[in-house]
């Protein structure tokens, strides 16, 4: 053979090899898919995907896919991206019924948005699911940093985030850090929050976020409003917190121990460590011991600063101990609010006891009810007729029960609306636990916000900063009618004097017990002003 035939062949057995292993490091590195813009890591479907997958949780599959057709339908039009963030994988039946109910928020939200406000921009939603704990968050912040780069995405806002967990504040502030602006719609941790000076003027720690829920100190400071029109002030308390290092649970005990006590002091604090927000370890016989100590305590009031899980337990060890005579309330935050949907039959029965009587009762600071409004109208309506001969003018209605009744009204009606046209979303949304209320009142922040920027021109897109600017203008005039309260957004991004529904768990005479509205509190210990005008602090 000639040499330079020798040399060719060669080079093109070399050149195959390469090319061999080029491939064949690709196939064993390349990304394992999920769906599009979803990839498989650790046994988690991690990303972002507007296109109808449901992140192989079947619960969510009809509600993804709804959310996918308004994209669809808003394709040609004006509009921008917002993102939903928050795990949507579990292996716990209950988890995957919340996750449900928050898309469902978020469709309706949408669809709100989008159809309510009628000016552009359309929203397009897209869901990035951060994994379990938000451990995958970095990742998912990648894309979507991506997004709101991306002249096609135009992504101008993240919401969702249903956990006060460190990977949650991480992911917010760097969002934050590189100006997309967030609104938080479930989470209630302090730390996850923007100061608001004594002057009025806020120090963003945070430059863009937004919250529509009390923090856990508002929360408890309305639980406190509430309870001491209740005759609190002779009554012992005590807290039970957990250990295990959690932002929700530091913030709700640090909030619990910032309440001033009326009457004798109690005893001291019980600690007990769980092993994660959806684990139970030890937690049983830890509990086992804890209500020992508090039935031979003088304590009938329990502040409970843990998770939702854990409550369920410390609850049901609590009314099994069978304190002689004795009744306990606990009261605990706003993750309380998925309870019951973790209650089976055996569990009421046991809150109710032998005789049927309710040995334990379960209140906490819900963000939002659907019965609050009607309810307490029902009871400023009879105030007002005990004092006056003649029916209130619309201006003498009290705005903070009488908007927010309004809107609860318009999803309602919504909600009709969608199952008449035939719009599967999986089930019937149930407003109870209020997870539905809160994410679609976030969507209608979202979409007040975009629509209110817009003067007349329906080709200008906003920019980050301008969203991230407009947070603070919401209030007054501007305030948004929140199924869940009036939204009135302090400079520093916070919801002014926004209510907790107080609820309790009523086990009833028998079979499932129910939610029971109970009453609002007021976290500076009064309503909101008339237009929702925020005074200054000075």
């Amino acid at each position: 053979m000639p040499r330079w035939k020798k040399i060719l062949y060669t080079l093109l057995v070399a050149a195959a090899a390469v090319a061999a292993g080029v491939f064949g490091w690709f196939f064993l590195h390349k990304p394992d898919t999920c769906a599009d813009g979803v990839e498989r890591i650790g046994g988690e479907c991690i990303g972002v995907n507007g296109e109808g997958y449901d992140f192989g949780t079947p619960q969510i599959r009809d509600v993804a896919r709804a959310i996918a057709r308004e994209n669809k339908k808003i394709e040609g039009q004006p509009h921008v991206t917002v993102a939903m963030m928050l795990p949507l994988q579990s292996d716990r039946a209950a988890l995957r019924r919340q996750m449900r109910s928050d898309l469902q928020g978020a469709y309706l939200g949408q669809i709100q948005a989008n159809e309510g406000e009628g000016e552009p921009p359309k929203v397009r939603l897209v869901l990035a699911n951060p994994g379990r704990d938000y451990g995958q968050q970095a990742k998912v912040v990648d894309t979507l940093l991506r997004m709101a780069a991306s002249p096609e995405d135009r992504l101008r806002a993240v919401t969702g985030f249903n956990l006060s967990l460190g990977a949650t504040e991480e992911a917010v502030s760097r969002l934050t850090e590189h100006k997309v602006p967030v609104l938080a719609s479930r989470i209630s941790g302090d730390q996850i929050a923007n100061e608001d000076g004594a002057d009025g003027m806020a120090k963003p720690r945070y430059p863009g976020l937004a919250r529509i829920i009390p923090t856990n100190s508002d929360a408890a400071q309305a639980l406190a409003d509430f309870n001491g029109e209740r005759g609190r002030e002779n009554r012992k308390t005590v807290l039970v917190y957990d250990r295990r290092p959690d932002k929700y649970n530091e913030s709700l005990a640090k909030a619990f121990s910032g309440i001033e006590e009326r009457g004798p002091a109690g005893p001291a604090a019980m600690p007990f460590e769980s092993p994660a927000i959806d684990e139970a370890g030890s937690t049983g016989n830890q509990f086992t011991q804890i209500a020992n100590n508090i039935c031979d305590s003088d304590a009938d009031i329990v502040y409970f600063a843990g998770r939702t899980l854990h409550l369920r337990i410390f609850a049901l060890k609590l009314a099994q101990v069978g304190c002689e005579n004795r009744h306990y309330t606990i009261m605990s935050g706003s993750d309380a609010a998925s309870l019951r949907q973790d209650m089976s039959e055996q569990d009421w029965a046991q809150l109710r006891g032998a005789d049927g009587k309710a040995k334990v009762t379960v209140q906490y600071a819900a963000p939002a009810h659907p019965d609050a409004w009607s309810t307490e109208l029902t009871a400023w309506n009879r105030k007002w007729d005990a004092t006056h001969d003649r029916e209130p003018t619309a201006g003498e209605l009290p705005q903070y029960l009488t908007e927010p009744k309004a809107a609860l009204d318009g999803l309602k009606k919504l909600i009709d609306t969608t199952h008449r046209q035939g719009t599967d979303l999986g089930s019937t949304p149930n407003l109870d636990d209020s997870r539905t209320m809160l994410v679609y009142d976030g969507l209608v922040t979202i979409g007040t916000a975009l629509h209110q920027m817009q003067n007349g021109d329906a080709k200008a897109m906003p920019s980050l900063e301008d969203v991230g600017r407009e947070w603070s203008q919401l209030q007054s005039r501007h305030r948004v009618r929140g199924t869940s309260g009036l939204i009135c957004l302090t400079s520093g991004g916070n919801p002014y004097d926004k209510p907790a529904a107080v609820v309790e768990l009523d086990p009833g005479q028998a079979g499932e017990g129910s939610l029971k509205f109970v009453g609002l509190g007021w976290p500076i210990g009064r309503e909101q002003p008339k237009n929702c005008v925020i005074p200054s602090r000075t």
